[in-house]
């Protein structure tokens, strides 16, 4: 049911048979007019395009032209920086050399990065992204200069994940911004950044992220390996890539983590995994992931210790109660009713009178109509949707007690099941699918499909990687320094050493002498 894992090493499909880029084989010439002809022809159609020819009255040598999309750049950088001091009246005085291209770069134009080449595509991809153009008579190169001035979302807090303490800040759209971040929170030059484009027609930018001397150079190289087989013609969220890179790819057991949160982000560089960014998306990957990360908030970082290891603890039991108590009490009721107390049987077996569906059937439908009702409350505006949740759930649960439909024990254990689901976000497409298959097993076995169901869920489980990590680790071990950070949050002091495996390069977190506040 879950499928077969990916391993690691496992490359059947070869680059070589993957269709090749095409490179435009256009090439510059010495003429303004026929470069300026070129790039129409390029983008034809596109209105957006704006061409804008000046030349200097006193020095007619600079008959120049700049080329950029509208709504792409900062106007003011090109009126200001660029156009004006190439008009200026001191620009005959200016110039000193025989290569008038050169002395514009280093010496008038005002911009942080100004760039020559003659590359068609590189021209391409940087227009196409916000920056101008610069072309001048005479010349077969041109500049590239920084003019990037388009509007992007305000930095605030990611409404999928609010806390009480905490920064408030997640990421938005733009990959500058979104590193910018990270950036801020880790002031070390062992953050390395490594760009790359996907996406045949997108081009989409996408960054590796990670700390040098932290992350293991076998899932680094792993990681850029699965990113290079990737070949579509369209990147436009990060959604896209975790697919691709993701091991076990029909489990419904996430192996990519994901967060809009830089705090989270920066957490997990610190512990030796790698942050995969993706322009245009909120949403940050992170590799490897393990399944203790799915209990686990940043807010439990940042309040005190018992208190966050009672909230993951309990977050940790509803994910266990959500799965098994539907199936648990189809079992008793169905199957093992010499399990439950007299008066308690009495009572079911009196709420089920005249109810036309078995027990199985009952279950399966209020479970299939909670989660549309949390799907059409998700989906609605925020007023509205909460609206549709409570008196959705409390008018359709009344109405099919009182209808004969189902029991009044199907709607209780219904909610709580659904309720529970709810206590862990990142894991609901992965209960949902586990409770329906445990529902299925104990209903033709009784408790003991649900025990079987439930071992092969944990074998399944066992047998997982993600990029060569147990996908269970440090979740059995109660021992050494791993445990302190999953089942509960050990106090700061207390752990000196990162996660085995993951950070295996440099396992020191922080020094002992003077962090001994315990003893």
């Amino acid at each position: 049911m879950f499928g077969k894992s990916r391993k690691t090493n496992e490359t059947k499909i070869k680059k070589d048979n993957a269709p090749k880029k095409t490179k435009n084989e256009s090439t510059l010439t010495k003429s303004l007019e026929n470069n300026i002809s070129l790039f129409k022809n390029i983008f034809s159609g596109d209105e957006t395009l704006i061409i804008r020819r000046f030349q200097n009255k006193y020095l007619a040598a600079a008959k120049c032209c700049i080329l950029y999309f509208d709504g792409m750049v900062n106007t003011e950088i090109l009126n200001e920086n660029i156009i004006q001091p190439i008009l200026s009246g001191n620009l005959a005085q200016e110039i000193s050399g025989d290569n008038l291209l050169e002395e514009l770069q280093y010496k008038v134009i005002v911009c942080g990065s100004v760039q020559a080449t003659a590359d068609i595509d590189e021209l391409i991809g940087s227009i196409t992204y916000g920056d101008t153009i610069f072309l001048l008579e005479g010349y077969e190169k041109a500049l590239i200069i920084n003019s990037k001035g388009w509007k992007t979302r305000a930095i605030s807090e990611p409404e999928s994940t609010r806390v009480v303490r905490g920064p408030r800040e997640g990421f938005n759209e733009s990959i500058i911004i979104n590193l910018s971040l990270v950036r801020r929170k880790i002031k070390n030059p062992d953050l390395k950044f490594k760009f790359k484009q996907l996406g045949e027609r997108t081009h989409t930018k996408i960054c590796i992220c990670y700390i040098e001397g932290l992350a293991l150079d076998s899932i680094l190289s792993e990681l850029e390996q699965r990113l290079d087989k990737i070949d579509i013609d369209g990147v436009i969220d990060s959604g896209y890539i975790q697919e691709f890179i993701r091991d076990e790819p029909f489990s419904p057991f996430e192996t990519v983590g994901y967060s809009e949160r830089p705090d989270v982000v920066a957490a997990k560089l610190l512990e030796g995994r790698i942050a995969v960014f993706v322009d245009g998306s909120p949403f940050v990957l992170t590799v490897p992931f393990v399944i203790a990360e799915t209990t686990q908030a940043n807010e439990d970082y940042y309040n005190n210790y018992i208190y966050s290891s009672i909230n993951r603890f309990l977050r940790s039991s509803a994910t266990i109660i959500s799965v098994s108590i539907p199936a648990l009490y189809l079992a008793v009721t169905t199957y093992h009713q010499e399990m439950l107390p007299t008066p308690l049987l009495l009572s079911i077996a009196a709420s089920r009178q005249g109810v036309p569906f078995p027990t199985f059937v009952s279950l399966l439908l209020m479970l299939i109509v909670f989660d549309v009702l949390r799907e059409a409350g998700t989906r609605m505006p925020a007023p509205i949707g909460q609206a549709v949740n409570i008196v959705g759930t409390l008018v359709l649960g009344q109405a099919a007690v009182e209808a004969r439909l189902v029991s009044a024990p199907v709607v209780i254990i219904t909610a709580l099941s659904g309720i529970t689901t709810l206590m862990n976000i990142g894991m609901i497409g992965a209960t949902i699918i586990v409770r329906t298959f445990l529902l299925l097993t104990t209903s033709f076995m009784g408790i003991y499909g649900y025990i079987l169901g439930f071992m092969i869920v944990i074998i399944h489980l066992m047998t997982m990687r993600s990029f060569g990590v147990p996908y269970m680790l440090n979740l059995s071990t109660f021992k050494n320094h791993n445990a302190q950070d999953v089942w509960i949050r050990a106090p700061w002091w207390t752990m000196t050493l990162r996660p085995k495996i993951i950070a295996a390069k440099n396992l020191v977190r922080q020094s002992t002498r003077k962090n001994n506040r315990g003893k």
